[in-house]
C-alpha cells in the first residue's frame, strides 16, 4: 500500500466550481494526505494542456494512481481514462470526483463546498489504492442492423447503411413505412410536398438490395448484448401472398367490404376491407383487415380471391416469427398526437366542426377523402372564418409543459394554406408565443402576416356554440383573452382547428424495458448524454433517432437518422468493440444456487446450471450494475472496480474524521 503514488487534480471547471469551492485550498490540503505525491489546481483540467499536466506526471514522477476532481464522471471520465491510457498508466487505475454537479452547483456555502470537496478527494485517494489493473473485453460486431420504425427517421437511417452496403431489417408495425410525414400535404417552411419529399425515398428503402423490409409487423423480444443481438419480430398476416402478389388493385376495387378508416385518414373517410393504407405505399401489397373483412366475419364472399389474376390470397396465412442476428439497433419509433378529448372545453368530438391538425392535414390533402377540399363535416361548405388554437396538450401544466417545436409552425401553414385555397377566408391564429426559432422560420411568419391572417395572442378559455345573437348562429364560439389589448373577445368562425401537441409513443415505456433503455417523465427515450451524445443510449449498440427522443421537425429528424446510421456503421468498421471490463462474476465455491441474483438482473446476464446448482454471469451481457452484488446473501458475487474493498475505502475516507456531518446535507 505504502509504495503507491497518487496525483490528485482539482479542475476551476472556468468558474462552475471555483466560484464556490476554493479550488486552491484544496489542492493543498490533498497533498498532505498519505500516498500523494503531487497534486495541482488548473482552470480547464479536460483541456489537452490540463491532461498532458497528468501525462507528464505519470511519466515524471512514476505516479500509479491518479485521481481528478471535476466534472460528471459522465462527461470526462473516458478522457482523463485515454491521458492515463497514453501516458502508459492502465486506465481503471484512475479515479473521478464529481465536485461540481454534486458540490458547487448545489451549495451556495463556500466553505461547506470546500470542507465536502476535501473529504471527497479523500475518499477517491483511499478508494483509487485499492484499485486493480482491467483489460477492456473484445467482441466481434455484427454488420446487420435493425431499425425499427418505418419513418423518415427511419428510412434515413436504413438507406444511409444499406447504402453504404451493410444489411438492414426495416421493421414497422403499420402495413406501409411513411410514418406522418405520410399524411401531411405540405412542409413548412419551404411548402414543399410532403409526397414529393418521402415517395421516392419510400420506393427506395423498399427496393434497396440491402434491406429487408418487415412492414405490419413487431418485435417481441431482444436478446444479446453490443455485435450480437438476437431479436424475434411477429409478423402479421396480411391475407396476400407478397410473392405473387403484383399490386394490380383489382381485389381492393371488387371487395365489397367498407370500415372507417381511423387510421390513416384519422376517421373522415372510409377505405375498403382489403387495403393500402394509401396511395404511394410501400411495399405496394394489399392487406386484408379482418375486423371488416364479410368473409372473416360471416364465413361468405371471398370475392377478392375469386378476382385475383394471381391467386395471391389467402385467407389461410398465419402470423410467423422470425428471428434476426443483428450487430445494432436504431430505434426510431416516432410519436403520438396528444388526444384532444382530454381538453373538453375545446369540445372536440362534441361540437361537429372542430378538427385536430392531423384532421385538416388529411382535408388539405390531394389524396385525402376530399380531394383536397377544406370543407366542415357535412363535406360540402366551405369555412369563410377558421381558428386555429395553438399549444393543445403542450405548455400546460395540466397536460405536457413541454412545447411540442412544431405546433406554431404547421399553424401558420394552415393559415396559408386556407387563404390560399379560400381567398376570402379570415383566419385567427390563437398564440401563447409563436416559436419559430429554425431557418426561414421567421420569414415564413412574417409572410403569414401578411396575408392577412390575424394573430391573437392569448390562451383559449372555451370553444362553444352556445349564440349570443344573430351573427353567432351556427357558429362556434372561442372564448379568448387577447392579452395585447387586455380584453376578452368573443369571436365567432365556421371551424376551428386545434393544433395538438406531440407526445411519445403509448408503449414507449414497454418499448424501452424491451431493450434496456430509460425513459424521461414524458416518456421519451433517454438518451446517452442530451448535448455530447444524443444518439446512443445507456444500453451500448442501441441508438435512438428522431421524436421518440423527443419533439422534433423533419430537419432534424432526418439528420438524427443520418447521425444514427454514421454512428452505426463506425462501429461495423471496427470489425470488434471494446466493451467496459466492469462486470460481475461469481466464485461457484462460494455461490449456495439460490437464484435471487437470476432474478434481479435486469438484463438477463445471469444463467443457472442445473447440474452444478451454482449461478453463472455471461460477461458479454452484464452492465455492471451491480444489483446482483448486492443482494447475493452468500457475497459469492464481485463487481469488477467496484469491489468491497475498494468502496469500503471510500467511505471510510469521506467519513473518517468528518466532524460535521451536514456538510452532505446538500448533496442529494
Amino acid at each position: 500500500m505504502t509504495e503507491e503514488r497518487v496525483g490528485v487534480y482539482v479542475c476551476h471547471c472556468g468558474s462552475n466550481i471555483s466560484k464556490t469551492v476554493a479550488v486552491a485550498d484544496v489542492a493543498h490540503w490533498a497533498e498532505q494526505q498519505p500516498h500523494v505525491e503531487v497534486a495541482r489546481h488548473y482552470e480547464f483540467m479536460c483541456s489537452s494542456l490540463g491532461q498532458e499536466l497528468v501525462q507528464e506526471d505519470i511519466q515524471q514522477k512514476g505516479l500509479t494512481r491518479v485521481v481528478v476532481a471535476a466534472c460528471s464522471p459522465h462527461m470526462h471520465e473516458k478522457t482523463f481514462r485515454a491521458a492515463c491510457q497514453r501516458a502508459g498508466l492502465n486506465q481503471f487505475l484512475f479515479e473521478m470526483v464529481n465536485i461540481r454537479e454534486m458540490n458547487a452547483w448545489a451549495t451556495n456555502d463556500g466553505e461547506s463546498a470546500t470542507r465536502k470537496a476535501q473529504y471527497m478527494i479523500k475518499g477517491a485517494i483511499q478508494r483509487v489504492i485499492h484499485h486493480q489493473p482491467l483489460e477492456l473485453l473484445p467482441v466481434p460486431i455484427n454488420s446487420a442492423t435493425l431499425i425499427i420504425g418505418g419513418g423518415i427517421a427511419g428510412i434515413t437511417a436504413a438507406l444511409e447503411l444499406a447504402d453504404a452496403g451493410h444489411p438492414v431489417y426495416l421493421v414497422e408495425r403499420e402495413p406501409s413505412i411513411g410514418g406522418h410525414m405520410a399524411q401531411i400535404d405540405k412542409t413548412f417552411p419551404t411548402l414543399d410536398c410532403s409526397a414529393c419529399i418521402l415517395t421516392p425515398r419510400m420506393f427506395d428503402a423498399g427496393n434497396h438490395r440491402n434491406i429487408t423490409l418487415m412492414t405490419h409487423s413487431e418485435v417481441l423480444s431482444v436478446d444479446g448484448y453490443i455485435g450480437n443481438y438476437t431479436v424475434n419480430v411477429r409478423r402479421k398476416p396480411r391475407y396476400i401472398v407478397e410473392e405473387l402478389c403484383t399490386g394490380c388493385g383489382t381485389c381492393i376495387e371488387k371487395c365489397p367490404g367498407k370500415a372507417l378508416d381511423e387510421e390513416f385518414e384519422c376517421g373522415l373517410g372510409y377505405r375498403k376491407a382489403v387495403y393500402r393504407p394509401f396511395p404511394y405505399a410501400v411495399p405496394k401489397y394489399p392487406v386484408i383487415d379482418p375486423e371488416s373483412c364479410i368473409y372473416f366475419q360471416r364465413g361468405k364472399c371471398k370475392a377478392c380471391q375469386i378476382v385475383c389474376p394471381t391467386n395471391a390470397i389467402d385467407f389461410e396465412q398465419k402470423e410467423e416469427i422470425e428471428t434476426l442476428e443483428v450487430g445494432s439497433i436504431i430505434l426510431a419509433t416516432g410519436y403520438d398526437l396528444f388526444n384532444a378529448r382530454r381538453i373538453p372545453q375545446y369540445g372536440y368530438g362534441r361540437l361537429a366542426n372542430v378538427f385536430t391538425s392531423m384532421e385538416f392535414e388529411r382535408l388539405v390533402n390531394a389524396t385525402g377523402p376530399t380531394v383536397g377540399r377544406i370543407v366542415l363535416r357535412d363535406g360540402v361548405t366551405e369555412p369563410k372564418s377558421v381558428a386555429i388554437i395553438h399549444c393543445v396538450g403542450s405548455r400546460d401544466k395540466n397536460y405536457h409543459e413541454y412545447c411540442s417545436r412544431v405546433c406554431c409552425m404547421y399553424s401558420l401553414k394552415f393559415a396559408h394554406l386556407v387563404q390560399e385555397r379560400i381567398p376570402d377566408a379570415e383566419v385567427f391564429n390563437f398564440y401563447i408565443d409563436i416559436r419559430a426559432a429554425g431557418k426561414r422560420y421567421e420569414e415564413f411568419y412574417h409572410r403569414v402576416l401578411e396575408e392577412g391572417m390575424h394573430a391573437i395572442r392569448g390562451r383559449v378559455a372555451e370553444v362553444t356554440d352556445a349564440a349570443r345573437g344573430p351573427n353567432e348562429e351556427g357558429k362556434l364560439i372561442v372564448q379568448v383573452e387577447d392579452t395585447l389589448i387586455g380584453k376578452q373577445r368573443r369571436i365567432a368562425v365556421d371551424m376551428v382547428i386545434l393544433s395538438v401537441g406531440v407526445e411519445a409513443r403509448h408503449d414507449s415505456r414497454e418499448v424501452a424495458q424491451m431493450f434496456g433503455l430509460g425513459c424521461d417523465f414524458n416518456g421519451f427515450f433517454t438518451e446517452r448524454h442530451p448535448k455530447l451524445d444524443p444518439i446512443l443510449t445507456m444500453s451500448d449498440g442501441i441508438f435512438v433517432a428522431g421524436a421518440c427522443q423527443g419533439p422534433m421537425a423533419i430537419p432534424e429528424t432526418v439528420a438524427q437518422g443520418a447521425a444514427a446510421a454514421a454512428r452505426v456503421m463506425s462501429h461495423i468498421g471496427q470489425g470488434t468493440m471494446m466493451l467496459e471490463p466492469v462486470r460481475a462474476t461469481i466464485t461457484s465455491a462460494q455461490c449456495s444456487g439460490c437464484r435471487i441474483c437470476n432474478n434481479l438482473c435486469p438484463y438477463n446476464a445471469i444463467i443457472f446450471h442445473d447440474d452444478l446448482r451454482v449461478s453463472e454471469v455471461i460477461t458479454a451481457l452484464c452492465h455492471g450494475c451491480g444489483a446482483c452484488v448486492s443482494a447475493c446473501p452468500s457475497a459469492a458475487i464481485t463487481g469488477a472496480h467496484f469491489t468491497k474493498e475498494q468502496v469500503m475505502s471510500q467511505i471510510e475516507g469521506i467519513l473518517g474524521d468528518v466532524q460535521d456531518p451536514s456538510i452532505f446535507d446538500f448533496a442529494v
